[in-house]
């Protein structure tokens, strides 16, 4: 599968462009599109979460702000233009700064985060031949970039010179690293079957034969536990301790205001998509039609043909959208775990499995 970036260096190439120039532009042209992608995820999710959670709570939620005279009234999309009124607030808003903070790391570590989700994204591929770049370790470096995070996080709690950010800190800095195992292992368990590390050979697996959720029990209990892992890791509730309001105000974000908490802001957003991508990528078929297997008569046959470039990335994004949904559905359905509760679950209960789940499957693999 070509990447983008060999497309876009081999376009450029026929116009007689500098070597350094075009390499500079095979980097900075994804980037500012995934950026882009990232800016508008955030503004649809907020807006998409708002609406969610007034549905559960039987409100309306934002219905009165409008777009180009437009508002919706009390329909789904109402008040519409609330989304790019919350932007301009946050991105015109004054940045504070605590006296005694470490302004250069406070600056500093919402960007780091932020880079951590753009570096994740650049091997997550949104169809076959849309990818940034197709790495033949692509499960791994997801993997890898997805704990870059983790060091921003730390940076803007102690930065930031307060206590509560650095007991939110050292809280996420423990819940990611912890919970990054588990995802391994969950993973490893894809790599076994498939014996691969590219994300579009594991695709094509599930292509040949089924997805891989379905493949056996050890493989749906490998997505249980990966899913579950993500939520805890993209610090989404139950598992928000890092920034328990009842606990720690807003944990390692309390110091930050206007356009850098919208950046942490923004990277949350961008991980929950990224983890439901490759959820849906590893487990759920990727960009492949779902009447490929489900074959039933009152179906038209044509339906089953409802593939190709297009079509993949509409089913890609529909999968990871609903994993979405699922996440902000746990935000109001329970409620959030104790720090001692959030380990137990993770180092005696999901790991155990985890590794229990590798070895099964194994077997399973040499049997079947």
């Amino acid at each position: 599968m070509i990447s983008t970036t060999d497309t876009i260096m081999s376009y450029f190439s026929t116009i007689n462009f500098d070597q350094n120039l075009l390499l500079v532009l095979a980097i900075a042209i994804p980037g500012v599109v995934i950026f882009l992608v990232m800016t508008l995820n955030v503004m649809l999710s907020v807006y998409f979460e708002r609406k969610v959670a007034a549905f559960m709570q039987d409100r309306l939620g934002p219905m009165e702000v409008g777009l180009f005279g437009f508002k919706g009234g009390k329909k789904f999309w109402g008040g519409i233009g609330q989304i790019i009124a919350d932007t301009i607030k946050l991105l015109t808003k004054e940045d504070i700064m605590p006296d005694d903070a470490d302004k250069k790391l406070m600056f500093l570590s919402p960007f780091i985060i932020i880079t951590g989700a753009i570096l994740t994204f650049v091997a997550v591929p949104f169809t076959e031949g849309l990818v940034v770049s197709n790495f033949n370790i692509g499960l791994l470096y997801i993997i890898a970039m997805s704990s870059v995070g983790v060091i921003g996080v730390i940076l803007a709690g102690w930065s930031s010179n307060n206590k509560w950010s650095l007991y939110g800190a050292m809280r996420s800095a423990a819940q990611i690293i912890s919970y990054e195992i588990p995802i391994g292992l969950s993973l490893l368990l894809i790599v076994v079957t498939v014996g691969s590390l590219q994300m579009n050979d594991i695709v094509s697996w599930q292509d040949n034969n089924r997805w891989f959720i379905i493949h056996s029990p050890f493989a749906f209990i490998a997505f249980f536990i990966f899913f579950i892992s993500v939520v805890a890791e993209t610090n989404r509730t139950p598992f928000d301790i890092p920034e328990a309001e009842s606990e720690l105000v807003a944990g390692w974000m309390t110091e930050f205001s206007g356009f850098k908490w919208s950046i942490f802001f923004m990277s949350e957003y961008a991980n929950m998509l990224i983890v439901s991508m490759v959820a849906s990528i590893v487990f759920l078929g990727g960009w492949l039609s779902p009447f490929k297997i489900i074959h039933l008569p009152f179906i038209p046959e044509s339906w089953y043909l409802l593939d190709g470039f297009y079509w993949g990335i509409f089913w890609l994004l529909s999968k990871a959208i609903f994993l979405v949904f699922v996440m902000m559905w746990f935000r109001w359905t329970f409620p959030r775990l104790r720090v001692d509760q959030l380990m137990y679950v993770c180092w005696k209960v999901f790991i155990p499995f985890s590794l229990a789940n590798l070895f099964l499957i194994t077997l399973w693999e040499l049997i079947f």
